[in-house]
């Protein structure tokens, strides 16, 4: 039996118990939905769209392919992803909280499910392209999320993994440390008055802080049959994890 692979350990700060991750995670984000994209653009100066854009074109996606955008919140990859195939219906996101896809179907008109990474409901061999943008570090299980990944793509499908990781610099790791765990609530605050988009912030950086090495990712996706695995990284701290499925497979 393959050993279960988290992403990160247990954040006693956030909740006590491996058991209670998912219920937290899941009531955090449904109150922090409503205010998520505005967050975003605080986070990322309105840069967001272009540079998901242009991701998945790195990638390799392009017009026509269909596109799984899984953990697809308020569909923002997914729009991205958009405007690159040339049609709405060749893109479809999954998520399993049901406030990010209500705020996902209010600027989105792609098919949207609700689901996990471990659980894909769709057919084997069924997306030329799958992606997941910033949400790596909330799956349950590494293992089992790229074997369902590896399977849903069609033979030579590619894969994109967008991450903040860890950055190696002190100074870089002190700068994004204070954004997330200070000016960032401060800005959810006293814009949102939302105490879960606060700490949102907030959990953000510690699972970012205790995530599990870029080498681990790298080799877990190699151990579920992925090729031409490679990370690209910009910045200092922004990840984008690269992969394919065989395409004899």
């Amino acid at each position: 039996m393959t050993e279960s692979i988290r992403p990160h350990p247990v954040l006693e700060r956030y909740y006590p118990v491996q058991s209670d991750r998912q219920s937290f995670v899941d009531e955090l984000f449904n109150g922090a939905a409503r205010y998520y994209n505005h967050i975003g653009r605080m986070l990322d100066w309105g840069s967001g769209p272009m540079y998901r854009r242009q991701a998945l074109q790195r990638a390799g996606l392009r017009k026509g392919m269909r596109l799984l955008d899984v953990a697809t919140g308020t569909g923002l990859v997914a729009r991205g992803g958009v405007e690159v195939v040339g049609d709405a219906r060749r893109v479809v996101g999954i998520d399993p909280n049901t406030g990010m896809l209500r705020e996902a179907r209010t600027a989105l008109d792609s098919p949207l499910v609700r689901g996990r990474a471990e659980i894909l409901p769709f057919r084997s061999d069924t997306f030329d392209m799958l992606s997941m943008g910033f949400a790596l570090r909330h799956v349950e299980d590494l293992e089992v999320a790229f074997s369902e990944y590896r399977r849903v793509l069609r033979p030579g499908g590619r894969m994109l993994l967008i991450e903040v990781s860890r950055p190696q610099s002190r100074i870089m790791r002190w700068l994004i440390r204070n954004h997330f765990q200070r000016v960032l609530p401060w800005l959810a605050r006293i814009t949102t008055r939302s105490e879960p988009a606060e700490l949102l912030m907030k959990f953000y950086w510690d699972t970012i802080d205790q995530c599990v090495p870029p080498e681990t990712i790298l080799d877990v996706l190699r151990r579920n049959g992925f090729v031409d695995v490679r990370r690209r990284v910009y910045c200092g701290f922004l990840s984008e994890y690269v992969a394919a499925k065989p395409a004899s497979a």
